[in-house]
């Protein structure tokens, strides 16, 4: 499964790029206070996109920068947009009414009503019904456009798999690219310190490393005596080798997990060092854990809000741990994604195949348990793992498996370049600054 497939066509109805009624809708006195390639946004719309911006901030318990600078940043949003909704239009991006028909269907759904009555909501909020449906095939557009192409840009080469692989292969017999915890148990030797006094402190050292030998609680005397970190017993934390000093790593790299270090001398004065764990390298994988799960997805925007998702999606929970309803009932009645008629079932999917946001804390749970609320890009959602199962990988699958994990790494770059020149082929004028 590709790591977007999932992904419903309809669905980025949401607060990150949330669109105002262009121009033409604006009361006559609107000022106008950009043009991007001959189309105006207004200050109605910037106004408008700015309260949204800010409440759905609030809600999500984030700070909300400056008047002038969230300000700013709404309005760079809404030429960023403005600049790509018309290059799609110009690029052959189209969205027919049975596609809109479908989204507004899915909002009201979310939100447990019917389309007559969201249309009646959103005349309440000052839009008219075929504002809200141009701001729905914006969405579109926008998501038709972006995995056109942004993840048309995403070329993962076979060098570039091959590359991956023979970086992992290196880290087996590279002793830098293991991983060790180290505790340390410092004798300080004071920075001036003359002959004297630094051999003495090394006379210290060589009782205390002698105690340790008879078997002494290293521990114990790390906390007794030692001039360093005392905290859980002078464990530096599991890290790469080549991020200790090199004296550290040449004292312990022969050493196995419990065993302690001869004195090794440095500017702070003289270490004991015990190797408390140690973990190779990580070799390409033969073989991978599938899981198969499910999941109800409720999208943000202006007809939920972030806040409100959450608070439904751990309702949902409760009532299937109580036994009041079923998940896959629940998922086909409101879930907004193409799984919905499948009950929410993903099917068996291995590593790589959901962003990161959505596969970690999936990976976190045990069979049969359910998440709690889970914020992703593309919503709240709730997440049950069915089973899970390991599988050995063909020499294909393991090199599909690495182009996924490069493919998702890539994304978030290939996106923000390709922005960034739609951006600057645009014609833009700023007329007066937002009030």
């Amino acid at each position: 499964m590709n790591f977007r497939t999932w992904v419903p066509a309809f669905g980025l109805f949401c607060s990150s790029v949330v669109l105002s009624a262009y121009a033409q809708t604006a009361q006559p006195a609107d000022s106008i206070v950009a043009v991007v390639n001959s189309e105006p946004i207004t200050q109605s719309e910037v106004r408008s996109a700015v309260q949204r911006t800010a409440r759905d901030m609030e809600q999500q318990r984030v700070a909300v920068p400056r008047t002038e600078e969230l300000q700013r940043r709404v309005l760079e949003r809404l030429i960023n947009e403005r600049a790509q909704l018309q290059h799609a239009r110009e690029t052959g991006v189209r969205v027919d009414e049975a596609a809109v028909d479908q989204a507004e269907e899915g909002v009201a759904r979310q939100n447990q009503i019917n389309v007559a009555e969201l249309r009646l909501r959103v005349t309440k909020d000052g839009l008219t019904v075929a504002q809200f449906r141009s701001q729905l095939r914006d969405q579109l557009m926008l998501s038709r456009l972006h995995e056109r192409d942004v993840e048309g840009r995403l070329r993962i080469s076979d060098a570039d798999i091959d590359a991956v692989i023979a970086e992992q292969l290196a880290g087996q017999t590279d002793p830098l690219a293991k991983e060790i915890n180290l505790a340390n148990l410092l004798v300080s030797v004071p920075e001036n310190a003359t002959v004297e006094q630094a051999s003495q402190r090394m006379l210290l050292a060589q009782k205390v490393l002698d105690r340790i030998r008879a078997g002494e609680d290293f521990a114990a005397l790390v906390n007794e005596l030692s001039a360093g970190d005392r905290a859980n017993g002078g464990q530096l934390g599991l890290r790469r080798a080549d991020r200790y000093p090199p004296s550290f790593v040449a004292a312990t790299q022969k050493l196995a997990v419990g065993q302690v270090s001869e004195i090794v001398r440095s500017g702070a004065g003289f270490h004991i060092l015990k190797v408390v764990q140690m973990k190779a390298p990580t070799a390409p994988a033969k073989a991978m854990v599938q899981t198969h799960a499910r999941h109800i997805l409720l999208r943000t925007g202006a007809q939920l809000t972030q806040a409100a998702a959450v608070t439904r999606v751990a309702d949902f929970k409760k009532r299937i741990e109580s036994g009041a309803a079923t998940f896959q009932t629940l998922a086909r009645e409101h879930s907004q994604d193409g799984s919905a008629a499948q009950g929410g079932d993903l099917g068996w999917v291995s590593q790589g195949a959901f962003v990161p946001e959505f596969e970690e804390p999936m990976n976190r749970l045990a069979d049969g348990q359910i998440s709690a609320p889970v914020v992703s890009r593309f919503g709240v959602h709730l997440i049950q793992v069915i089973e899970r199962q390991r599988v050995e990988m063909s020499e294909r699958e393991v090199r599909e498996s690495i182009r996924a994990q490069l493919k998702e790494s890539r994304y978030e770059a290939a996106f923000n370049s390709w922005a960034q020149e739609i951006r600057a082929n645009a014609f833009v004028e700023l007329r007066e600054p937002t009030q």
